[in-house]
């Protein structure tokens, strides 16, 4: 991607040049690219009134926008009380050994990305994860390396 070909107009069409339209913009870049490039951020401040300083204040400021590309999967793990006490850091073992990179990182393939949570509101699954928007439960090392085949 590069400058000359990044058409920002959809977004200043749809929500304006103002710095009101500054986390919409952010929503709708977010949702055509799975995470917010730098090359589309600055062309947005380059086509609209909305200050660089503002747009990246914002995008770093709220944990839902993402600065980095992340898997076609993303993995998200329960830290809540329940999972933590059912072991959900051998989930987050397992995992990291399983994909080769630590927690919050992508997998090499782009497949998975493995976040954690402070809880997805499914104790009685504990240990727990979601993968998407699907919650899977009672799950062990060996259960979630299977269930990583299914993903893959």
């Amino acid at each position: 991607m590069t400058k000359n070909n990044i058409n920002v107009d959809k977004y200043i069409l749809e929500y304006g040049k103002e710095e009101e339209a500054t986390i919409p913009i952010l929503q709708s870049i977010q949702n055509d690219y799975g995470y917010l490039p730098i090359e589309v951020m600055e062309a947005v401040c380059n086509a609209s009134n909305i200050k660089k300083s503002r747009l990246y204040g914002v995008a770093t400021f709220f944990s839902q926008f993402k600065l980095e590309k992340r898997g076609k999967h993303i993995i998200k793990v329960c830290k809540g009380t329940a999972c933590h006490v059912k072991d959900a850091d051998k989930l987050l073992q397992a995992l990291e050994q399983e994909l080769g990179v630590p927690i919050g990182a992508t997998s090499p393939d782009g497949q998975f990305t493995v976040e954690t949570v402070a809880c997805l509101g499914c104790c009685s699954l504990a240990p727990a994860v979601m993968i998407g928007d699907k919650v899977f439960g009672k799950l062990t090392p060996k259960k979630i390396k299977v269930l990583l085949n299914e993903f893959k």
